[in-house]
Formats: structure tokens, sequence, C-alpha cells
């Protein structure tokens, strides 16, 4: 049958361009006149070529991550734990699905470069992006940001300028030299092709998980993350999921926008969680944050670390404190209470939790957590 042949096409690489051609022209074409155009594309074939096309949609320098269901979690809930391992993406984030993205849309080969200002995950991926293009990169990032992040961007062959002491103030300089150099100015969270990219996370999901989520649990910093998870919950049917946003206390921008029914300018980065160390939460995000589904809270940076470790041990994976924010959802009892307050549902379905990155902890950041975080 063509089916089986095309698809061995796509499995050697070939005809690619051919093979797009087609599909776009299924997708354009009414379903009773798909078997008169190709004959061979009947059925559930069809169906699956279409949905091959629709998740290949966002073409970027991310990896389909692993998708894995945690025992340890799984019998503290008493419910599925699936584990979205975004710590093993190229760049060391899920970064990566969102700026790849960007930069594959904004900067070709005759770009003078891309700026970004991040104190960590956004700066490596766009680095990343930049080398896998052959263009310049050059990442601003504040003085709280980990040496050991410094050091990965210019292995990644990045110029790398210290700016301010907040991610507002990197933010500030890139924006200035985007213009005076013509440089693609890459956001690391408030953009629409960033969210854009992001939602390749739920297209995974939907083709990997046995059912529905019960509830998707995420770290928030600037709200780009969230965007696209919600974007992409929307694009799948699954709008009404309940996405559970966890910040740290002090590097909460999002949780106070939504306790001040607008978005607020939070006076300083406390947390040392710096890689959720946006002062203002995008709009979009604040947009989303307003739906019934949504649940914001926070936890210390103590108990963010606890996850950390306790990650660590369970699951033989080290992530960085920003990311331990969505881990302690499970381990600090944070679901347990919000089913008890009825919030969540009890029981509940498969729990889904982004692990979202760890490119900027090392053994030695993390004995320095234990000194500082309380």
């Amino acid at each position: 049958m063509l089916c089986n042949a095309v698809l061995a096409e796509l499995d050697r690489g070939q005809c690619l361009q051919c093979l797009l051609y087609i599909l776009s022209q299924l997708a354009v074409s009414s379903s009773s006149s798909r078997s008169d155009l190709y004959p061979g594309l009947k059925g559930s074939c069809s169906t699956a070529l279409l949905y091959s096309f629709n998740m290949n949609k966002i073409q970027g320098f991310h990896i389909n991550s692993p998708l894995s269901e945690s025992l340890p979690m799984s019998r503290r809930l008493g419910t599925p734990v699936y584990l979205k391992m975004e710590s093993s993406q190229p760049s060391g984030s899920f970064k990566i699905r969102g700026i790849g993205h960007l930069v594959q849309q904004l900067a070709g080969p005759s770009s003078k470069g891309v700026i970004c200002s991040s104190g960590g995950n956004a700066g490596l991926a766009t680095a990343y992006a930049a080398r896998k293009l052959s263009i310049p990169a050059t990442i601003i990032v504040p003085s709280s940001s980990p040496r050991l992040v410094v050091e990965k961007l210019q292995d990644l062959g990045a110029m790398v300028k210290v700016v301010g002491k907040v991610w507002d103030d990197a933010y500030a300089e890139a924006l200035r030299l985007s213009k005076s150099e013509n440089l693609v100015l890459v956001p690391p969270f408030d953009h629409p092709l960033v969210w854009e990219g992001h939602t390749s996370i739920i297209r995974e999901l939907k083709a990997s998980l046995p059912s529905r989520p019960g509830a998707v649990v995420l770290s928030v910093g600037g709200g780009g993350l969230f965007c696209g998870v919600m974007q992409g919950l929307d694009e799948v049917g699954w709008g009404d999921v309940p996405v559970l946003c966890m910040e740290t206390h002090g590097a909460d921008c999002l949780n106070a926008a939504i306790k001040a029914g607008r978005l607020v300018t939070l006076p300083d980065i406390t947390s040392e969680a710096k890689c959720l160390g946006a002062k203002t939460a995008c709009s979009k995000a604040f947009e989303y944050s307003k739906r019934p589904n949504i649940i914001s809270e926070l936890v210390t940076d103590r108990q963010a670390l606890q996850a950390v470790e306790l990650f660590l041990d369970e699951e033989r994976v080290l992530v960085e404190l920003a990311c331990g924010a969505s881990l302690a959802a499970v381990y600090s009892g944070v679901i347990q209470r919000l089913q008890d307050e009825g919030r969540l549902p009890a029981p509940l379905g498969p729990l889904v939790v982004i692990v979202c990155g760890g490119s900027s902890v090392s053994l030695a950041q993390l004995q320095h957590l234990r000194t500082v975080c309380k």
C-alpha cells in the first residue's frame, strides 16, 4: 500500500518534501476527497499520517523527552505520577523547545546574531540554537547567575556579559544592544513563538500517556512554560485539565499578581531559585491564571531543596532548585492538601510533573544551597 511505502520513506528520512506536500494536501482536502487524491491513504493510516504531521509541525532542536512513571511518587499519592524529563534536553531544560523554535523562525543564516538576557536556561538554549545555526550569540546574565552557567555558555561559543543584579536589569541591556547592533532579541519567556514551541510538550504527552491527565504540575518563573502548556492543552482538547503552578517565596510574581488581581512587579528576587527570578510575569500567563482550573501555590526554598534531594535519592537525577518547586508539590504534601480542600479531585487521575531542568546545578551548588536555604 502507498501508506506503507510513505512510512518507509519517512523512516529512512527520504522524500520528506514530497511527503509533507501530500500531507498538506490531505489536511486541506475534505475527508470525502482524500481517498480520490491518494487511494492508498485510507482510514487509520491517513489519520496516523496527519497526526504525525501535526506532531512535527514544531521543528526545533529539542528531543522527545522521556516520560516515565515514578513508582516512589505514585506510592506517595496513591495515583500514577508521570515525569516529563525535560532535564534530558540538549541544552539541559525545556527552554530549547520554545527558544529553538523562535530562533529558527527569526534568525536566518545571514543574521548578525542573537541576543538573550538570562540567568541560566534561556541563555543556554539560545546559545545552543545559535551554535546549531552557526550564528553568533550574546548572552546578558545578571550577577546572580551561577558560575557554572557562565562557563557552559562560554563552552557553547557565546559571548557572555554580566549586567545588573536580576534578570530585569539584564533584559534592559539586551534590549538596548539588540537595537544598536541589529541583533535578534530572544525573549526568555514572553513571546508567542516561545509559547508555540513549548506546546510540543503537550503533544508528546497526548501521544504517550495511557489516559487523560488528572493534573499537570509545573514551575513558573516568567510564565513562558505555563503559557505553552496552556496553549498545548487547548489544542489537544485538554483545556479543562487542572494545572498547578508552583513558585518559591521570593520569586512569586505570578502568585502575587493573582492575589492582587493585576500584574505586579516584585521589589526584588529574594529566593535562591534564581531561574524563577522574573520580577513580573508575562501578561499572557496572568490571563491564563484567571481560568478556574488553574491553581497557584508557593513553597519555601527549603521545601524546594528537600524535593531536589529526595528526587536525587529516588530517581537518581539532579535538578535545580527552580525545578524543585514543582517536585515539592508531591514531596511537601501540596497535592494531598489540595485534595483535602476539594480543589483537586480525589481520587486523582494520572499526575504529570514537568521536570523542567537542571543545567544550573552541580554537587558544589547543592552543598551551597544546603547552607543558605531556609
